[in-house]
Parts: C-alpha cells; sequence; structure tokens
C-alpha cells in the first residue's frame, strides 16, 4: 500500500509567481497537498515564462502541481476561479497588494466565497503602510533589512548572499503560517488571511544581528567569514583550500590548539577569557591561520574532528553533491519528465517517518490539467470547449 501523504486531503489554489510565493506553495505539495497552479493560457506570440519552463529552476521551483490556464483577465474567468476557490483549503499569492483586490480575489472576496479558505499572501514590503504599492525584489529586501550590511568582508562594502535569503525565508516563514492556520481552522471552522513579505521575513532571519541593535543598541559591522562575536570560529586557509573550524572556548578551544600546534593559547595573556580573544582576534586569527596553511583540508577536518572539534570544507555544488554524508542523506529524489527525461530534484529538508518522498512529480506544462481540474468542478465538456473558444482557459 502506498503511505498517506500528511497533507493529502488539503487542496491548495497557487497564484504564485517568481520565487518567494513558488517556495511556500514547494513545501505544501512536498507534502502531498493536491496543488493546482493557476497561470495564464501560453501565448505563442509572448512565451515569456514558458521559454525557460524546462529549465532547471522552474522544475525545482513547481514540481508535484497540477497546472490550469485560466486568463484572469478574462471576462468569466473570476467565476471559474470561484468556483475553484469553493472546493479548496489555501490559496496563495505574491501580487502586489493593490493587484488582487483589482482582479476581484482579494482577502475579503475569497474569504466571502469561502469562509474555510485559508488565504496566505507574501509581498515586497507589506499588505499595508507606505511601502505596500512597491514591487518587492530579494535583493531589495536583502539591503533593507540589514542583511547585506553586514555580509562581506570588513570595509569591503555591503554584499548580497549568494542565495535568494529573502524570497526563500518568506515562502518558508509563510508555509508555517499556512499550517498554523488551517490547525486553528480544524477548531474553529474559520480560515485567516496569513501574511508576511520579504522585508519582514529577512529581519526577522537577522536574529541575534538584529537583536544587537534592538536590545544593546550596537550596530552590527561586517565580520568576512568569522564569526562576528565568538571567537575563534571561521573559515581559514588550509595547504590546498579552506576550512571552517568552530573552536571558541573552553574544551574546544584547548583541543583546536593542541591538534594545530598552539597549545599555549588559551594561557595566553592575551587570549584567557572570551572579551581578551575578540577584542584581540585579528591577532588571534592569524596566529590560527598560520598553522593551518601548513596542512590540506582533508588532513586539517580528519584532525580536528577526531579531537571532536566541529570543522568542515568549503565546497562547490559538484563537490557537495560528492561528499559521502551527503550521498548518505539523498537529497535528491529522481522523477521522469515526459520531454527532459529523469531529472534529480532536490528533495525537501525534513523527513518525517511514514512518509514517503516529498518529489514525486515534475513540473508542468501550462494547462496540462486544465480539462481535468475543471471536470472536477462540475464543468461539463461543451461548457470547457467554450471557455477556451472564449480565451478564459
Amino acid at each position: 500500500m502506498t503511505p498517506r501523504l500528511p497533507l493529502e486531503d488539503i487542496r491548495v489554489i497557487d497564484l504564485t509567481v517568481a520565487r518567494a510565493g513558488p517556495t511556500c506553495v514547494r513545501q505544501l505539495a512536498g507534502w502531498g497537498a493536491d496543488v493546482i497552479r493557476v497561470e495564464p493560457p501560453p501565448d505563442p506570440a509572448d512565451p515569456g515564462l514558458t521559454g525557460s519552463r524546462h529549465g532547471c529552476d522552474f522544475q525545482h521551483l513547481h514540481r508535484n502541481k497540477r497546472s490550469l490556464s485560466l486568463n484572469l483577465k478574462a471576462p468569466g474567468a473570476r467565476e471559474v476561479l470561484m468556483r475553484l476557490v469553493g472546493s479548496a483549503d489555501v490559496l496563495i499569492e505574491n501580487m502586489r497588494p493593490p493587484v488582487k483586490d483589482r482582479l476581484g480575489f482579494g482577502f475579503a472576496a475569497v474569504h466571502a466565497q469561502n469562509p474555510r479558505l485559508v488565504y496566505g499572501s507574501i509581498s515586497g514590503f507589506g499588505q499595508d503602510g507606505p511601502y505596500a504599492g512597491r514591487g518587492g525584489v530579494d535583493q531589495i529586501a536583502q539591503g533593507m533589512g540589514g542583511l547585506m550590511s553586514v555580509t562581506g568582508l570588513p570595509g569591503g562594502g555591503p554584499v548580497r548572499a549568494g542565495i535568494p535569503v529573502a524570497d526563500l525565508a518568506a515562502g518558508l516563514h509563510l508555509a508555517a503560517g499556512v499550517l498554523v492556520a488551517l490547525h486553528d481552522r480544524d477548531r474553529t471552522g474559520t480560515g485567516r488571511w496569513v501574511q508576511t513579505s520579504l522585508l519582514d521575513s529577512v529581519i526577522a532571519m537577522m536574529d541575534f544581528q538584529a537583536a544587537r541593535w534592538t536590545i544593546d543598541r550596537e550596530v552590527p559591522p561586517q565580520a568576512g567569514n568569522h564569526h562576528p562575536m565568538s571567537v575563534p570560529m571561521g573559515c581559514f586557509e588550509s595547504a590546498d583550500g579552506h576550512v571552517n573550524i568552530a573552536g571558541a572556548g573552553g574544551r574546544l578551544l584547548d583541543s583546536l590548539c593542541q591538534v594545530i600546534g598552539l597549545p599555549g593559547i588559551p594561557e595566553d595573556p592575551r587570549f584567557d577569557s572570551p572579551a581578551k580573544r575578540s577584542a584581540n582576534r585579528g591577532e588571534l586569527n592569524a596566529l590560527i591561520a598560520e598553522r593551518l596553511r601548513t596542512r590540506t583540508t582533508a588532513e586539517w577536518v580528519a584532525a580536528l574532528n577526531e579531537a571532536g572539534v566541529p570543522c568542515g570544507p568549503v565546497y562547490r555544488m559538484d563537490e557537495v553533491s560528492a561528499d559521502p554524508q551527503v550521498e548518505h542523506l539523498a537529497m535528491t529524489e529522481p522523477v521522469q519528465h515526459p520531454a527532459l527525461g529523469r531529472l534529480d530534484i532536490l528533495r525537501n529538508a525534513v523527513r518525517m517517518t511514514g512518509a514517503p518522498g516529498t518529489v514525486r512529480a515534475p513540473s508542468p506544462d501550462i494547462g496540462d490539467h486544465t480539462d481535468e481540474v475543471l471536470a472536477e468542478l462540475g464543468y461539463p465538456r461543451a461548457e470547457i470547449d467554450s471557455l477556451r473558444v472564449q480565451g478564459v482557459i
């Protein structure tokens, strides 16, 4: 028997674009939700996203979904969407706040149609306030949320993170909020409007760096590849690459210094307390760096782990995949795409006993399931054909 999927009784309407919204929906789809992605019918004169639809990024973002082609600007489209709303448990959108109301499917309209539906929204800056109407982009949120001010080498100017942190954080935060709202609905019978923004999410992800300001009124500076507060902890050159080491204090510091040949460091009056190590971090890191350049990354990783000091190499993505622990974790799951063949897709990072894998189907082409979904909603064949002629689907 096929194991039951945890969210297989939940239907999700996916009205998302770009990355933040699809990241949220991907979590729900991975645990079995019936996700219906609503997107405009293909336009041969303007392929838009379809030009990269078979690319790795699209296939990564939109697996496990069904696709309903629906021109939301066409007369008659709202009736189709609202019928779908009546059958759904969740709707996720990440449009600019005024757009959904202008198209007639803002929270108030959808809640009136289906009071049990959980409505999830991601915006750039919030659903109201002075910036509510602005379009949101990951890097802009990284800058406005403070992330770029603490990323990069000291004095080197702001640096963006190498992944879309704002988009990913917003999607994950919204997914958690939607699951909370679904649990609440089971008790109250009423769906809630769950909201986050790229800016909300980046600021929340600033974590202890934000707390340094909100509580201690300290503006955190750039610290490069070393931990901003724990010393020594960071990235050091080896004889053939780089190694990350965490040996800040106590037994870890003692073991680190023994392994690298600096046994006197913990008692050195320059470094014999956390405050002194922080004040003299440059001098201490230079001493450690000099020793670490004498052996290869693999040699240090083996020796330090043997001594119980957390450490690890700095990999390129191809090296990540080749690592034996990553191979053991099986971070990809294969699916068969009708045009692209086998695709190895990154799975959800969470495992759950008794639940199957989180990748089951490749990303659909536009409208692959239009007729199927409309038939489930009760549309007869003739009416489906009529909607297609009218350009609604």
